[in-house]
């Protein structure tokens, strides 16, 4: 799964940084909600959320001009200039979403935050061509939007003069061009986890595969953090809070495609568990209760008339015991929105339903018998056998 981050312009400084999130949920379908977050809208199925703390942001534009002396007039002007800019950042974002919909990769949500946008998009793409694309729809959004707004102050008479981008002050209409260029130029440097990452990691990919492509572009990206770095230690103190997030990205990047690696071709059955217990849908929250305590297990299936009916998480029981109290059935709690899964299915793709319907433990049929259970527990075990035996692998062949 892939997130993308947009970090804003302040008056000079545009960037952005890229992570990867897990879905959260409790075997719930759908996307997973955003914490402190409203809903302002949906584009195309995609959510358009703005979080809690973008409101102290636009306390603080308002709340700063007054006490440098301004008047409420050119404090309102600043907060709309920033507005305006957030907006251009979830079409930049809407770009890379809507692209990604052509080629069946769902958004969960963007998110407007104090530092910029967050897009919650479902997996990055299979195949080069289609990543490559994808990530030239951002910074397409920007070339275009300063184009449109250059003929407009062609026509206006205007002129086009580049310089520093203030919040105050200033023509509206050359503010925002420069905001586009700039947005377009930073986030096509060659580095994750920006978008000219993901451009030259899918160039790369055309002939050294995904996982070597990512290395390298992942290096590059942390490469070039450091000089951001350094850069904001003699200078702008606000590049070394850019490198940081250019450096984790970068990391984080890197991670993800290694556990798709190290998970690739491999069969449930190879990663399911099998000593595993179930509770019946009649029976108190008290047994289950002491499953619990008695093992490792945090899920249970549950089963009536030997027929898998629900799922009873660790979670759900805990709130259940709570306000319910220990005499109710696990019927009465028990989640019926899971997934399965089969013991042949690829466990790449089972654990991208996991993310895309937020379930943390999906049942594992086989001839519609339960004959396992699919956790990130385990799979997380499982991808460290296989990179260190990948790593025996690539040391035996030098």
């Amino acid at each position: 799964m892939g997130h993308k981050v947009d970090t804003l312009p302040g008056p000079t400084w545009p960037t952005r940084a890229n992570a990867e999130h897990p879905a959260r949920g409790d075997n719930d379908k759908g996307a997973p909600e955003v914490s402190w977050a409203w809903k302002l809208g949906e584009v195309r199925g995609i959510g358009i959320h703005v979080h809690g703390t973008f409101l102290v942001l636009m306390a603080w534009v308002v709340l700063s001009h007054l006490l440098e002396g301004h008047t409420w007039r050119v404090a309102l002007d600043g907060l709309v200039f920033t507005l305006t800019v957030f907006g251009i950042v979830v079409l930049h974002e809407l770009g890379h979403a809507l692209t990604a919909q052509r080629y069946g990769i769902r958004t969960r949500s963007i998110t407007l935050l104090p530092m910029g946008g967050v897009a919650q998009l479902e997996r990055i793409p299979d195949k080069p061509r289609q990543e490559l694309v994808v990530a030239l729809a951002g910074p397409a959004v920007n070339v275009a939007l300063a184009a449109v707004l250059a003929a407009i102050l062609v026509v206006m008479g205007e002129p086009l003069v580049p310089g520093k981008v203030e919040v105050v002050g200033g023509s509206l209409l050359v503010k925002l061009m420069w905001t586009n260029v700039s947005l377009a130029v930073f986030n096509l440097l060659p580095a994750f986890p920006m978008d000219g990452g993901r451009v030259l990691r899918a160039l790369l990919a055309l002939r050294l595969g995904l996982s070597d492509a990512t290395r390298v572009a992942a290096r590059l990206g942390q490469g070039m953090a450091l000089i951001f770095g350094v850069l904001g230690l003699l200078s702008n103190p606000m590049l070394v809070f850019i490198a940081f997030f250019v450096w984790v990205g970068a990391q984080q990047e890197a991670s993800s495609v290694e556990l798709r690696t190290a998970l690739a071709d491999i069969p449930v059955r190879r990663a399911m568990i099998t000593d595993f217990r179930t509770v019946a849908a009649e029976a108190p929250l008290s047994w289950a209760g002491a499953l619990l305590l008695a093992g490792f297990q945090q899920d249970f299936p549950v089963v009536s008339q030997d027929r898998l009916v629900g799922i009873l998480t660790r979670t759900r029981l805990m709130e259940a015991l709570a306000e319910r109290g220990e005499a109710v059935t696990v019927e009465s709690v028990m989640r019926r929105d899971f997934i399965t899964a089969s013991p042949g299915e690829l466990v790449d793709d089972v654990v991208y339903r996991m993310q895309r319907h937020g379930c943390r433990t999906v049942p594992v049929l086989h001839g519609g018998a339960l004959v396992g259970l699919l956790t990130p527990e385990n799979i997380g075990e499982l991808v460290m056998m296989e990179m260190a035996r990948q790593d025996v692998g690539r040391r035996a062949t030098t």
